[in-house]
């Protein structure tokens, strides 16, 4: 059995986020501070990763002033409390072909995640992409929520965001086990 270690490239990594409202959407970036990746005989077994939450930037919003406030906003106790939770984690717990199976941490709360994966290596790297679909209400993320908040009318931002998740990571060791 070959086991294979791969750190993410965090300069060649990237989430991409997009949240949704009644009257459009916003998206930007959120970086991963640090990650890897397990792979046993070629296949995906295991990894872990840290996302930087103080790292959140909105593309869509190009006016100075207001791209500020929202970023304020977002690492606020209304969305993700950047500041007494710098980091959030994702870990695999379980992988069936493309499905993978994990635990996502945001503010010190934890739920199970499922979601498709497309994982290729190539020498000593690795790319992998994926897309998660997260109910921002299950981590205390309530603001504008139509499910704890009555008549919000074209105010209300939907309780599902995106995650779109593109990765490359290096290969740092190999072990042969009997």
């Amino acid at each position: 059995m070959k086991n294979q270690k791969f750190e993410v490239l965090n300069a060649q990594s990237k989430i991409h986020w997009v949240g949704k409202k009644v009257t459009g959407a916003h998206d930007g970036t959120i970086d991963i501070k640090e990650g890897q990746l397990i792979l046993n005989d070629g296949q995906l077994s295991g990894g872990k990763f840290i996302i930087d939450t103080t790292s959140i930037i909105i593309l869509d919003v190009t006016d100075p002033t207001t791209n500020a406030q929202f970023a304020g906003h977002l690492a606020s106790d209304d969305f993700f409390s950047s500041q007494k939770f710098p980091e959030a984690t994702l870990e695999i717990n379980s992988v069936s072909g493309k499905h993978i199976e994990g635990n996502l941490t945001i503010k010190g709360i934890t739920h199970a995640v499922g979601f498709d994966a497309e994982i290729n290596t190539k020498g000593d790297l690795l790319t992998a992409t994926g897309k998660l679909i997260i109910d921002r209400t299950k981590y205390e993320m309530k603001f504008r929520s139509g499910n704890f908040f009555m008549d919000l009318g074209d105010t209300l931002i939907y309780n599902d965001f995106e995650l779109n998740v593109s990765l490359t990571a290096k290969e740092v060791s190999e072990t042969i086990l009997a």
